[in-house]
């Protein structure tokens, strides 16, 4: 297999022969004697592009490696390739560019992140339009204000970027390498930036930094004890997410009553407003609770020294257990019982010798349904109108409290 991608990453066109073919359910998978396709690895996605023969295309999806063999898995157009078929290679230039541009930005960041403050680069992966590194430390936005303001300086300095190739790691240059080679088998692939970084690598990246564009990162968070990532992007794909970005800002701006920036004072406000809404509803809501409760009580069923309620509720459960909660602590010595179409909430007072997990077990057991919960407050879902279950509930109350 003949890499040409190494030879010549900048190589948008070439021609090959078919090794191998077999179809893969919908996908055809292709191997080719020579490929100007990188496959996937390092974090680096595999190109995408077009195979071409005669009487057939493949739309390339993905290139991958197994086992030292490159696919190329794709659609099939046209009539079945045979093994030995003279084939034309076009690559998604954008795609491979994009990822190009990403890549060696990354290794401007990871190495200017070392420089500044230290932080080693544990992990990279290029997610389409940006990417993400992890760094084994925590970030702020001062580290990413300086480290971006940094990275960007080197891009615009042109430095030039030489990947070598060696058998044996010269000693001197192994202390200089950014991170270990000691996992990678048969030749070695350096890449140099400039006098910025000397690391090992299996991608394709541009010729100057000056072609990565611009590096911008887009948010970082802490992702684990130990680490923390940073999502970013570079060249086009920076002008297309900041522009999305600058958009979605300008646009949740206009839909303030007062529209003048910064956002994150009018998000303020409007927050302000949303809480002291809020806490008038709530207000209001135990209002109606407590109107509403005590006209409950005036139609609830004596049992003893004990007061049942029963009630079929039009609410959502959130809501109705809220309620039933708020009841029996305002009511001594009650049970409240609730039921709708979709659910049963059954409450008791602490001082009520009625557990409402086994009243609900009965019920279910009686009717049909499932749910559970603790002495004090049950719910679930009863298979049967509302009517009967909160008759049946009131039965099986009477019945343990040993009163008809």
């Amino acid at each position: 297999m003949e890499r040409l991608y190494y030879i010549d990453p900048y190589l948008k066109k070439a021609t090959a022969k078919i090794v191998d073919l077999k179809f893969e359910g919908d996908n055809v998978k292709v191997e080719l004697d020579r490929t100007i396709f990188y496959p996937e690895g390092g974090g680096q996605p595999g190109d995408k592009g077009v195979i071409k023969g005669e009487g057939f295309e493949i739309i390339v999806e993905n290139t991958i490696e197994k086992e030292g063999r490159i696919f190329h898995i794709g659609k099939l157009i046209g009539k079945t390739p045979n093994k030995g078929d003279s084939v034309e290679l076009e690559l998604d230039w954008d795609w491979r560019y994009g990822n190009m541009q990403i890549h060696t930005g990354q290794h401007i960041l990871s190495a200017v992140l070392k420089k500044m403050y230290n932080l080693d680069t544990t992990g990279f992966t290029i997610f389409g339009e940006y990417a993400k590194i992890e760094v084994n430390g925590e970030i702020t936005w001062d580290i990413i204000e300086r480290a971006e303001l940094e990275a960007n300086k080197i891009i615009i300095s042109d430095l030039p970027v030489i990947i070598e190739e060696y058998h044996e790691l010269p000693e001197e240059l192994a202390s200089e390498l950014r991170k270990s080679v000691a996992k990678v088998k048969g030749k070695i692939r350096i890449v140099k930036i400039g006098d910025v970084d000397i690391t090992p690598c299996g991608g394709t990246h541009v010729r100057s930094t000056k072609e990565v564009g611009i590096i911008k990162v887009l948010r970082f968070y802490k992702k684990s004890r130990d680490l923390w990532r940073i999502e970013f992007t570079c060249g086009f794909r920076a002008i297309r997410e900041i522009n999305i970005i600058l958009q979605d800002y300008l646009n949740s701006l206009e839909l303030m009553s007062n529209k003048n920036p910064p956002l994150v004072k009018r998000v303020k406000e409007l927050l302000d407003t949303t809480n002291s809404l809020e806490e008038k509803i709530e207000e209001l809501r135990r209002e109606i609770w407590e109107w509403k409760g005590k006209a409950l009580i005036e139609k609830a069923t004596k049992i003893g020294d004990y007061l049942v309620v029963t009630y079929v509720e039009s609410w959502d459960m959130k809501d109705a257990q809220a309620f039933a909660v708020d009841f029996v602590k305002r009511n001594p010595k009650t049970i409240l019982l609730l039921a709708s179409e979709k659910y049963v909430v059954f409450a008791r007072n602490e001082n009520v010798p009625v557990s409402m997990r086994e009243l609900f077990r009965k019920v279910a057991s009686e009717l049909g349904g499932k749910g559970g919960g603790t002495d004090n407050l049950a719910r679930g879902k009863v298979d049967a109108k509302p009517e009967t279950i909160l008759s049946v509930a009131l039965e099986k109350v009477k019945e343990t409290l040993q009163l008809d």
